[in-house]
């Protein structure tokens, strides 16, 4: 099944069907190649810490509902829920209250690896026992709830609490302009994502429509399940004007493949990932406009492609291209499902073999850096 990037109805179909981490845990998995995403998550922290004190120490609620949208699967799953309970725990524990009871919702699209998610909770139940040492710590339950953070999961005013840790980038479909109903492109040829030293005018704002209208629906739904005064905490990679992306990157790794006879000039022209790094004034004007959410805050930081990364005895040229290898398996834990669709699984290792090479250059520059925004923000 090819990746239909023409139609916006089929489109979004599609890479709601066709986009997931890797799952399992092996060596391609993202459970074993998600050190940036947990980075992020550990930045958050503050953020998730505060907006539990504003939400519990407002009235005392005896539950607190929250959702992790896009959460995937692997250790980093849990992360954001544990943070919640050690918040909740530190939080109460100064109050002098009982915790509440939290309900949890983990959420992520239907192709996400629930089955492995699934089997760590009798483990991460254990854990809470264990280090808690409270067998009712108020109680908590994790649930699973399949489906695109850009639609309607929740009923109305159910929810306290939305996070979501590097999703809001990925849109619901590849921008229609891109390509035409019948899969010829129209814009963006040979190139596989918004290239800031060349990329038309008319590409950058197809991609930055397309994120505007899933940033305001994705608003929109949050709004509807979300309590009054609800929180939000979100973080997602922003634009760096100043430096080449990852998938930047790898389009130029297709383009040699292309060169080379490897990858039919047809197929290359034809695939764009349904993604893009917004500034920070694009999510502003977005929640502005938008106008169900107040902007508590709002800033940015960043994060090395190679965070988690640690050298070992081996020698520098072996550590370049470990380190290089690491990052490459990052971007092949969340890209591999879309590529392998479009391009076919059988040349994978042979272009993320080329994809690391071409990482180890831009390392060697002293290159390589995520910029991420963190945003905390208020329901009206």
């Amino acid at each position: 099944m090819e990746l239909e990037q023409g139609s916006s109805k089929n489109g979004a179909m599609q890479v709601e069907q066709v986009l997931f981490m890797n799952g399992g845990e092996g060596d391609n998995s993202y459970a074993k190649n998600s050190a940036p995403p947990r980075e992020a998550i550990l930045k958050a922290k503050p953020l998730l810490h505060e907006s539990l004190f504003d939400l519990y120490s407002n009235g005392f609620p005896d539950c607190i509902r929250f959702t992790d949208m896009g959460c995937s699967s692997g250790p980093n799953a849990f992360l954001p829920t544990w943070q919640a309970i050690e918040a909740l725990d530190t939080i109460c524990s100064r109050l002098k209250h009982k915790p509440p009871i939290l309900h949890a919702f983990l959420n992520d699209l239907p192709g996400n690896d629930f089955n492995t998610l699934s089997k760590s909770l009798p483990s991460f139940y254990e854990r809470l026992k264990t280090e808690k040492r409270n067998d009712d710590f108020g109680s908590c339950f994790i649930g699973v709830a399949p489906g695109s953070l850009y639609g309607r999961l929740f009923p109305p005013r159910f929810l306290n609490l939305v996070y979501s840790s590097f999703c809001l980038n990925w849109l619901s479909q590849v921008p229609k302009e891109l390509v035409s109903e019948c899969g010829i492109p129209l814009l963006n040829k040979r190139d596989v994502c918004v290239v800031k030293t060349c990329s038309p005018s008319n590409v950058h704002k197809a991609y930055l429509d397309q994120f505007e209208s899933d940033f305001t629906s994705f608003l929109n739904f949050r709004w509807e399940e979300l309590k009054i005064g609800g929180r939000m905490i979100l973080n997602f990679i922003g634009n760096d004007k100043h430096h080449t992306g990852v998938f930047e990157l790898m389009g130029m790794v297709l383009n040699d493949m292309v060169y080379e006879g490897l990858i039919e000039e047809s197929k290359l022209e034809s695939f764009n990932y349904p993604i893009y790094y917004p500034c920070v004034e694009e999510v502003r004007q977005v929640i502005e406009r938008e106008g169900s959410f107040n902007i508590h805050q709002l800033e940015t930081s960043h994060i090395s492609w190679s965070v988690g990364y640690e050298n070992d005895d081996k020698g520098l040229e072996f550590n370049k291209h470990a380190r290089a290898k690491n990052v490459a398996n990052n971007i092949r834990a969340v890209s591999e499902s879309l590529l392998a669709n479009h391009f076919g699984s059988a040349i994978m290792d042979d272009l993320f073999h080329r994809f690391t090479i071409k990482i180890s250059a831009h390392l060697e520059m002293g290159l390589g850096a995520h910029t991420v925004l963190f945003i905390y923000l208020i329901k009206k």
